[in-house]
């Protein structure tokens, strides 16, 4: 497979970058997972907002978002590997400095893109698992897309390699947070519930565009710290990321939900695969304004 690594497409083995590379060295990196839709990287703005943000609080300068060069780098990346669409990994890390901590901002960053193909057929149920290993809370202001992955690795292991599903954090208070690489959201009638980004969760663009989507169906969206009860007693539970989508819940430990039978998941699917196929969305904001 081709990657993008400063300025230039090469073969993934080519790829090499510096161990004094802060990214490597204190975690000081930022990366964005997004996917192509006949070749248009979805929601890519809402994806580089976020990506902003954080290399901001990295005090990471010079990676700056350029929509029309970034889609062009994501349009030579699919034609160099024979693409029609892709999973996309954009990589931002601090560069190059003496071993040490730093105050002053990082100017030469490295920028690393990564490209794998689709699964041929989507995953459509998923069952949760209540992990033990509880959802650290965020090292800043919020939770970033950043290097610093020991807690769901950690959530990851708890897993046996046979279970099948993904695990779902809770916080150190006992409210449900996340799934290892999901937002989670479920149904009680028409009120919808999804937790709080101050549980301590990245606050995914998917889980945004989903907000957006279930009100414009007529679901109250709350967003809230809730016990692992609300969502036991839940008619139906959907979990999201930028690359499976929505995902319909089969259960939750013991729980049995109604999987893709659900009421929102059917909602959501259509409205999300008409917005994939249909639109060509830089952000949900322009979604709204359609």
């Amino acid at each position: 497979m081709l990657m993008y690594l400063n300025g230039q497409i090469i073969r993934e083995e080519e790829a090499v970058i510096s161990p004094f590379d802060h990214g490597f060295m204190y975690g000081l990196g930022l990366f964005e997972t997004f996917r192509t839709y006949n070749g248009h990287p979805f929601l890519l703005d809402d994806h580089f907002d976020r990506l902003h943000r954080g290399l901001d609080q990295m005090r990471i300068e010079n990676a700056r978002y350029d929509r029309q060069e970034t889609a062009r780098i994501i349009a030579s990346l699919l034609d160099a590997n024979n693409m029609d669409d892709a999973y996309f990994r954009w990589n931002v890390s601090a560069g190059n400095a003496p071993v040490g901590l730093r105050t002053s901002p990082y100017k030469n960053p490295n920028t690393m893109v990564f490209v794998k193909g689709l699964p041929e057929n989507g995953v459509r149920e998923k069952k949760l698992h209540v992990l033990k290993q509880k959802r650290n809370t965020p090292e800043g202001p919020e939770r970033l897309k950043s290097h610093h992955y020991l807690n769901s690795i950690l959530g990851k292991y708890e897993m046996s390699p046979d279970q099948k599903g993904e695990g779902l954090f809770l916080t150190g208070r006992g409210h449900v947070a996340e799934g290892v690489v999901s937002n989670v959201f479920w149904r009680k009638g028409m009120n919808v519930y999804t937790p709080d980004p101050d549980c301590g969760i990245l606050n995914g663009v998917t889980r945004q565009f989903v907000i957006r989507l279930a009100r414009s169906k007529g679901f109250k969206v709350h967003e809230g710290h809730y016990m692992l009860n609300a969502l036991l007693e839940a008619d139906e539970a959907v979990i999201t990321n930028s690359i499976q989508e929505i995902v319909a819940v089969s259960s939750v430990g013991e729980q049995m939900f109604p999987g893709v039978r659900g009421e929102l998941y059917e909602a959501l699917t259509s409205l999300y695969g008409r917005a994939t196929r249909e639109e060509r969305l830089w952000s949900g904001k322009e979604w709204e304004e359609r």
